[in-house]
């Protein structure tokens, strides 16, 4: 299959998984058809620059068949500028040539260095997403814990409070049941002892 300059343009490499670029394989099969197209184009420039300098020289024995010397050397410089020319335009197309390869290069390179940075911009958004994600989540967890911890802390202190009112009561109620039964007590005792001896040995 012949290569085109379109082909080069639009190929389009396989991205592999786990690192960056493209298969270094692929590529190195793709410029290897370039090399071989570019070899072939300048075997072609050689052979069609031997072919006009062959043909220039067929025409020349026709121009020296001139009588006359002085204008031997008038045919001689047109017949020397063509052959120049077709040089001079064998050179431009093969720079132009190395021209082209060369920015096709600095155009894949620069299009990798690309896709390399635009990867990398993704993957640090998405890695700061990520952490932006995970601290708002460990920071509402902590919001619900510390809720959580004070309605518990609130209810703990509600019934400490219960517990003490419980004491008061129970305190005072004791007293006021201890100080019944000493007053009955006392009342007992100041009523047994007015009662007369002889009546309570009779």
């Amino acid at each position: 299959m012949a290569l085109t300059p379109d082909d080069v343009v639009t190929k389009q490499f396989q991205h592999v998984r786990f690192k960056e670029g493209f298969d270094p394989e692929e590529v190195d099969d793709f410029l290897d058809e370039i090399v071989v197209e570019w070899r072939k184009t300048i075997a072609e420039n050689e052979e069609l620059k031997s072919k006009l300098a062959a043909y220039e020289s067929g025409e020349t024995p026709a121009a020296a068949a001139a009588p006359e010397p002085e204008a031997e050397k008038p045919a001689e410089k047109p017949a020397e500028q063509p052959a120049a020319q077709p040089a001079a335009s064998t050179d431009a197309t093969g720079t132009a040539t190395s021209a082209g390869i060369i920015e096709l290069a600095q155009r894949l390179h620069d299009e990798h260095v690309s896709e390399g940075v635009a990867q990398r911009d993704k993957l640090v958004s998405e890695a700061q997403a990520t952490a932006s994600r995970i601290v708002a989540e460990a920071e509402a967890k902590q919001r619900e814990a510390t809720a959580r911890m004070e309605k518990e802390r609130q209810t703990l202190e509600g019934r400490i409070s219960e517990l003490r009112q419980f004491e008061r009561d129970y305190r005072s109620q004791l007293r006021t049941y201890i100080e019944g039964q000493l007053r009955d007590l006392d009342s007992s005792g100041s009523s047994s002892g007015s009662t007369p001896v002889s009546a309570v040995g009779l």
